[in-house]
């Protein structure tokens, strides 16, 4: 099928070529993310079913429509890494490329004979990213690693409860998706690199886990410094006050009082002009030691209004505040909409979906949507055509199975 345009638009990395070998979330979702700012993203999956994502979760007409979202501005390649044919296949696309995403399990390419050393003597100037669980070294590497399990050793999960309660999921694959995104600057630092200083590719090694805990703020330096465990806190921010969820008559509003002058505020909104004035509570060290108090006053506040009246209020007094956003909420709030952060998708199966736009926004080369996401194989016989084989070594390969 040919790629169906939706919006003409060269890019910031137009004139990269990515090859994305993985499958389900952290690789494909930095495929994802550089092809949206331009890249030509050539995804290889294997014949038939193709990447497993296509399954997961809610599906229309055949396909998730997650998918959707995942595979847009990709071209797809069907073809077979277990045979050795197709592993000619992928080296010789692979030789072209300036990007090879992949996220299979350690030692996996270089037993189909494309370790970054061979790679790299192939085409110099390769910029090879490897998302794994644990990494290319290390005691771990060969195990296998998800990316919940990425969040609960890199720190995170640990945190996500009520305290006492049992450890739950932030609801999102958040592990995956940290760890695509150290992957996208990794790429993006590493054919800055290439421009620069010469030409030559080299390796990115993101650790599922390591992503997740290089975000954990302060966890190891108070540990560290202090023997301090950080434990699990609910909808609290431990140490810095006040910042909570706190109850409505028909929902949960957050408020993040905080800042000194943001508390004077606040205080006065929620008519304790005493506390505004307290001497005790004029900094964040005053206010932690009586947070309890505090949380008491802005929940017996919240607690006999509805969210809508307690943002409007807060908004008057300039202080930040956010009601919990259901899919719905976001599908009809103005703001998402004038910022273009939701985008009709006509799919490949026939319908419209709306999808979340894109993110960061760049003045002069912003993201686009140029193609909907691909069927299993849609751009194989294009895409090896480019590569210089004939309609014959195409066909000859499709009766083989070695392609799509």
């Amino acid at each position: 099928m040919t790629q169906q345009t939706m919006q003409p638009a060269p890019g910031a990395l137009a004139g990269v070529r990515v090859v994305e070998m993985g499958q389900l979330i952290a690789g494909p979702f930095c495929g994802k993310t550089l092809g949206e700012f331009g890249a030509d993203v050539v995804k290889i999956e294997a014949p038939g079913a193709g990447d497993p994502l296509r399954n997961w979760r809610m599906i229309k007409n055949g396909t998730s429509v997650w998918w959707q979202v995942q595979s847009r501005n990709k071209r797809s390649v069907a073809l077979d890494l277990r045979q050795q044919e197709g592993q000619d296949i992928a080296r010789r696309l692979i030789a072209e490329a300036d990007v090879l995403v992949e996220n299979f399990r350690p030692g996996t390419l270089e037993g189909w004979g494309m370790s970054p050393e061979q790679l790299h003597a192939l085409n110099p100037g390769l910029v090879i990213l490897r998302i794994s669980g644990y990494g290319q070294t290390g005691p771990y590497r060969d195990l296998p690693g998800f990316g919940v399990i990425g969040e609960a050793m890199g720190g995170l999960r640990h945190l996500t409860a009520e305290p006492g309660r049992v450890p739950v999921r932030v609801g999102v694959s958040i592990g995956d998706t940290l760890a695509a995104l150290h992957g996208v600057i990794g790429v993006m630092m590493a054919l800055y690199h290439r421009k620069v200083h010469g030409g030559a590719g080299q390796v990115i090694d993101v650790a599922l886990h390591e992503a997740v805990f290089n975000v954990m703020e302060s966890l190891l330096p108070e540990y560290s410094a202090f023997g301090a465990v950080r434990e699990a806190a609910g909808s609290a921010l431990p140490g810095i006050a006040p910042s909570n969820a706190y109850p409505c008559q028909d929902g949960w509003v957050l408020v993040a009082g905080n800042g000194d002058s943001i508390f004077k505020r606040l205080m006065t909104a929620v008519g304790r002009q005493d506390l505004a004035d307290d001497p005790q509570l004029a900094d964040n060290a005053g206010r932690v030691a009586r947070v309890q108090e505090i949380d008491a006053v802005i929940g017996g506040w919240t607690r006999g209004q509805s969210v809508q009246a307690v943002m409007e209020q807060l908004a008057a007094a300039r202080v930040p505040a956010g009601k919990v956003y259901t899919a719905k909420d976001i599908s009809e709030d103005p703001h998402y909409r004038a910022r273009g952060m939701i985008l009709t998708q006509h799919t490949r199966d026939g319908y419209d979906v709306e999808v979340p736009g894109i993110v960061p926004k760049l003045s002069l080369t912003p993201g686009t949507v140029r193609s909907s996401a691909p069927h299993v194989g849609d751009d194989t016989d294009a895409v090896l055509a480019e590569a210089g084989l004939t309609a014959g070594q195409i066909a000859l390969l499709r009766s083989k199975g070695v392609i799509q």
